[in-house]
């Protein structure tokens, strides 16, 4: 397993993964130490440095990466379905359960929606409460209002 940071402007993500994929990529709000402590990207995670930083460029609304999330099938099957919501839209918890086929699976969902270890590129930013509230973000609501903003979301509706 490879690990390496990459600074955004929302805070410095952590990057794990090998040649079966990447692992995880989680937002970590102290990494100064980590940053320049780090020599080289290593070779089977350049190509995600490369795409995030097209996507906090305004470049890329998809990513086309190799993951390898660590989870239960059924936070593998909440997870497969996440990227399926459009850059620039988002899906209630309420519309993410009944996609899975279970809509009393709501809290399931969401617990699942908050376990997801490859931030940002699996977008559980993207999914909000039914009354357009901000809520659950292992991140912080500040930086799933930051992303959702980046992506034109919040632009184009009027949540608040």
């Amino acid at each position: 397993m490879q690990t390496t940071y990459y600074k955004t402007p929302i805070g410095t993500a952590k990057i794990v993964g090998d040649e079966d994929g990447i692992q995880s990529i989680s937002v970590i709000d102290d990494a100064s130490a980590t940053l320049s402590d780090q020599k080289e990207i290593p070779e089977n995670l350049k190509n995600c440095i490369t795409q995030l930083d097209e996507y906090f460029a305004g470049k890329r609304t998809e990513f086309d990466l190799k993951l390898n999330p660590q989870g239960t099938d059924f936070q593998q099957r909440v997870w497969e379905e996440l990227p399926k919501i459009s850059y620039g839209k988002v899906r209630t918890y309420l519309e993410q359960s009944k996609q899975l086929g279970d809509i009393k699976a709501i809290r399931a969902v969401a617990t699942a929606n908050g376990k997801n270890p490859i931030w940002i590129v699996i977008p559980c930013h993207r999914v909000i409460g039914s009354d357009g509230s901000l809520t659950g973000y292992a991140g912080g609501i500040w930086r799933k209002k930051w992303l959702l903003e980046h992506e034109g979301f919040l632009k184009q509706q009027s949540l608040f």
